[in-house]
This record gives structure tokens, sequence and C-alpha cells, in this order.
């Protein structure tokens, strides 16, 4: 494991640990030579089970974001694959994830989770019309950062995949259980409806303090969680996609 103080690749220095997951530890560095500060994010191969299948999901995630540029999307500025280690180094964002804001002040002001919500529209769309197009798949309040200007970014590509014309369903279902469309447990192929239901969940995490990826897993009405909340942004959260409405009506 990196240490405080190590120099990476004979120029980042390691300042501090910012964070760590269930595979991964996120450190701050510094590129002395150019005066910057930078994120490494270093997966141990002696720290994961079934590494290649990690490794595999991470040079996907890399890859994916080599060919991004956008405003709310973190650039990549290098990958190293060491004989213990994967470090990927990328923009240090600075910041709280949404999820971190949510359990230190609960429920968001809804003025704030509009802003944050047309931002994600931005991010989303741009994601949508590349070519093929690019399906996140797993947005939620724990993969958006804000930043002390208010601004978002998407962290975390691990489970974004382009869209595949003619593809009944996807090789392996992937998302967060409360957070994911129907389509993602199997029944059918995510596309761009897919981040659209996500960002749904997301926006009603956010709004209503209510986890929705927790019993009793479910999305109700804004206004009967706050009766002061939009009914225009209730109607918004409350549409569901074409396949959700098929899958619902099979189902239930």
């Amino acid at each position: 494991m990196l240490e405080i103080g190590a120099i990476v690749d004979n120029k980042y220095k390691v300042l501090n640990k910012i964070g760590q997951g269930g595979m991964s530890v996120v450190w701050l560095v510094m590129n002395e030579r150019a005066n910057k500060q930078w994120a490494i994010k270093e997966v141990r191969k002696d720290g994961v089970d079934n590494y290649e299948i990690v490794h595999q999901s991470l040079i996907a995630e890399v890859e994916c974001l080599k060919r991004l540029s956008h405003p709310h999307l973190p650039s990549i500025i290098d990958v190293l694959d060491t004989q213990d280690s994967l470090l990927i180094v990328m923009d240090y964002v600075e910041g709280i994830s949404l999820s971190q804001a949510l359990r230190e002040r609960g429920a968001m002001p809804q003025e704030s989770v509009v802003s944050w919500a047309k931002q994600l529209c931005d991010v989303l769309g741009y994601l949508h019309s590349r070519t093929p197009p690019i399906i996140y798949r797993d947005l939620k309040p724990a993969n958006v950062m804000l930043q002390p200007n208010g601004d978002i970014k998407i962290i975390d590509f691990g489970t974004a995949r382009e869209f595949k014309e003619g593809r009944a369903d996807d090789t392996i279902p992937l998302g967060t259980q409360g957070y994911a469309a129907p389509e993602q447990y199997g029944n059918h192929q995510t596309d761009a409806r897919t981040d659209i239901y996500n960002l749904g969940a997301t926006i009603y995490h956010l709004v209503t303090g209510y986890n929705p990826s927790e019993p009793p897993y479910e999305i109700r009405p804004i206004r009967k969680c706050n009766p002061s909340l939009s009914s225009g942004l209730e109607a918004i959260i409350s549409k569901k996609s074409p396949l959700a409405v098929r899958w619902y009506s099979k189902n239930f």
C-alpha cells in the first residue's frame, strides 16, 4: 500500500489518504514539477477477491473516461499497472459526496437539488450523445461529488457501458438496489432510459432524505414525505420509463 511521503512514478508525492472503499484507497498526491494536486486510486492485487474481474472493470472505467471531456466529469491523467497494484491518476475533486451530505444534513433544499439535477441532466445528455451512447448505470448520491462552488461531478465509471444496438439484455446485471431500473435485473438491455430512472431515484433521495436502497425499498410521491415540496418536481420524479411500466405490470 502507498503511504504518506512516498513518491510514485518519480513525480507524484503522496500527501494524504482522502478516501477508502471496499476495494480501493484514494490518495491525494502532488506533482511537484507541475505544482498541481491529483488523486490516485490504488487497488491492490492482494486486497480484493477476483482481481482479474475487478481489473477488467477498472480498465473499462479508465478507457471510458479517457475518451470523454465534460466539466462535470473527472479526467484520467495516468494509469500505472505495477506488480502489486493498479494506480489510476485522475483529477482531484475537492468536496464531499452527496451521500455524505445526506448523512450530515438530511434532506437537501429543493432549490439545490434542482440545480444539481440540471447539471446531472447535462452530463447524462453528453454521455448519451456519444457514438455509441454511454450508459452510466449507477447514478446515486454516493457517486456524485459536491464541490465547494456548488457544482457537481460524477465519479466511478466502473459500471458504465456502451449501448449496443440489437442486444436483448446486458451480459451482467449491474446497479444498486433501490436506484436500479427494472431492466438492470436482466430483463432488458440498459439504455438511456436506465440512467433517467436512476436520476429520478437519486433526486428522490436527495429531496426527501429517504434512501430507496433501504427497506421498504420504495419511492413514494415526494409530497407525502414533505407537503411543502413542488408538485411539478413530484410529477417529474414519479414518471416511469416504458420498460419500467412493462416490468411492473408483468411482475405485480
